[in-house]
């Protein structure tokens, strides 16, 4: 039987009231990608949102600023670069933390995304749903909800 994630921990950041719920936004434009990754986060107790193009989710981003964003590279609309350059241009967005979840490992995206502002690159093939999870887990415990108004450092900055 899986165990269910404690989700009290989540009030213990500074800049996060305990009783109010931590926001994921995904961007990704293969739907069964996201609904995977979304289903788990829930589980978890996160309020997760899915824009399915860059576009929908800088939208979506701007409408209500959540504490963490995945985003993949390439997508319709806007690609993943273009979002994360985006929100770092947007001062009421900048500091959001931006991990980016592509299917490309290649260690010159991975300097570029960490470069142009994203906290960390995950490879899809490595990252399963239960992954994202504890990854997702671990970047709260560690650097708190994104609300505090400070963009934690990136992973190898």
């Amino acid at each position: 039987m899986a165990e269910v994630t404690d989700t009290r921990w989540r009030g213990a950041y500074e800049g996060h009231d305990a009783d109010e719920v931590l926001k994921v936004l995904i961007i990704e434009d293969n739907d069964l990608v996201a609904e995977m990754y979304r289903d788990r986060l829930e589980m978890d107790g996160y309020s997760v949102t899915v824009a399915h193009d860059g576009q929908a989710g800088l939208d979506c981003a701007r409408e209500d600023a959540p504490d963490l964003i995945y985003v993949d590279l390439r997508m319709p609309r806007l690609g993943g670069f273009q979002v994360l350059g985006a929100l770092r241009e947007t001062p009421r967005l900048a500091n959001i933390p931006v991990i980016v979840l592509s299917n490309y490992g290649d260690p010159e995206l991975r300097r570029l995304g960490l470069q142009l502002g994203a906290f960390e690159f995950l490879v899809k093939v490595d990252t399963t749903p239960s992954t994202l999870a504890v990854r997702t887990r671990e970047f709260f415990q560690t650097n708190g909800a994104s609300r505090n108004g400070d963009r934690p450092a990136p992973a190898d900055s």
